[in-house]
């Protein structure tokens, strides 16, 4: 399969990951103190990935997430040229569906699913956002390192990325994945804008590491 038809892949793919998981967290008014809007988030997410997976997975993998490309990089399953190309075609997808969302949405767009800092606190933010990411990484390494596990890989994938999202959202929102993050955050701005960085640097962190400790445990 060509570079272009899987940057191509993983631009759709993000793109809807945004638009369907971020529109979710608008319209079903996802909150701690709104317990159905708060689960169709987290499922919303889940489901996004696994429609993806099932569609886009056999041309690009369906990454659609610079954290799970950053653990192919530390894993040796791409190189250095299509980790650059899948990550910028990740973040223009990502912006492209926080646009169309922002602008279908118009005045009701509000924080646009955008992350938050967890009390306040950068540090707690980062450590959390680093679990999280580690836990979501650590399941797809798994999932797809044994060609029969294929069938079901979309599956566990989507529902781990729920079950990451069922508790992190009381948190931070739950980014796991830094194109996700600045895509809202460039059309919301102010402190979205300002703690970004955080959703972008933490997700990274807590892929590579998932994929050094996956490695570490499966070498024979």
């Amino acid at each position: 399969m060509s570079l272009g038809k899987k940057l191509c892949a993983e631009f759709i793919g993000t793109f809807v990951l945004v638009f369907f998981g971020c529109g979710t967290a608008v319209v079903a008014q996802c909150s701690t103190d709104n317990y159905p809007g708060y689960i169709l988030t987290a499922l919303a997410f889940g489901l996004v990935i696994v429609a993806m997976a099932y569609s886009i997975g056999n041309v690009s993998g369906c990454h659609i997430n610079p954290a799970v490309s950053i653990a192919m990089l530390v894993s040796g399953k791409m190189t250095a040229k299509d980790f650059a190309g899948y990550v910028l075609a990740q973040v223009v997808g990502a912006i492209a569906g926080a646009g169309v969302l922002k602008a279908v949405l118009g005045a009701n767009a509000g924080a646009l699913g955008t992350n938050g800092l967890y009390n306040g606190s950068a540090g707690a933010s980062f450590i959390i956002e680093i679990i999280l990411t580690f836990v979501f990484v650590i399941a797809i390494l798994g999932v797809t390192s044994k060609p029969e596990f294929g069938s079901v890989a979309g599956l566990v994938i989507g529902l781990s990325l729920t079950l990451v999202h069922i508790l992190g959202i009381a948190f931070t929102g739950t980014s796991v994945n830094p194109a996700r993050s600045l895509g809202p955050a460039l059309f919301v701005g102010g402190d979205a804008l300002a703690c970004v960085w955080v959703f972008i640097l933490a997700p990274l962190v807590g892929g590579a590491l998932a994929a050094v400790v996956y490695k570490t445990l499966s070498a024979e």
